[in-house]
C-alpha cells in the first residue's frame, strides 16, 4: 500500500502561504516498489486551496494537508497528467484517512476546478 514515509516540516511564509523546509516522501504502491515522489525543500503550499467560504467545512488545514501540499508540488511542477496528479491526490487521502465522503468531495473539485501547469 502506498504510504508517507517521512514527516512534512513547514514555516510559514505569509498569511496561508507555507514553506516546506524539510523534504518528504511519499511511496506509490509497496515501500520498496521505486515509485517514490519526494516534495523537495522550499515547495510553497497553500495546504488546501479552498475558498475561505467554505473554510467552515474543508479549512486548508487538516488530516488531508500532507495529500494537499504532495498535489501542490505535482501541479505547480506538471509532473504526470493532471489527471494522474488528482488521482494520487485522492490515494493519499485515503492513506492518511480522510473520511471517504470527505475525499471524494475534495477529488471532485481538483478534477473540475484545479489549476496547474498543465
Amino acid at each position: 500500500m502506498s504510504a508517507f514515509t517521512t514527516p512534512a516540516k513547514l514555516e510559514i511564509v505569509d498569511s496561508y502561504l507555507w514553506r516546506v523546509i524539510s523534504p518528504f516522501e511519499y511511496h506509490i504502491g509497496e515501500i520498496g516498489s521505486g515509485q517514490v515522489i519526494t516534495v523537495p525543500v522550499g515547495v510553497i503550499t497553500d495546504l488546501a486551496s479552498v475558498p475561505r467560504l467554505l473554510w467552515t467545512i474543508f479549512p486548508p488545514l487538516g488530516k488531508y494537508s500532507k495529500a494537499a501540499i504532495l498535489h501542490d508540488y505535482l501541479y505547480d511542477q506538471a509532473i504526470g497528467t493532471k489527471e494522474w496528479a488528482d488521482k494520487i491526490f485522492l490515494e493519499a487521502m485515503e492513506v492518511l484517512g480522510v473520511p471517504k465522503w470527505r475525499r471524494i468531495l475534495m477529488y471532485w473539485a481538483v478534477r473540475l476546478f484545479g489549476r496547474g501547469r498543465y
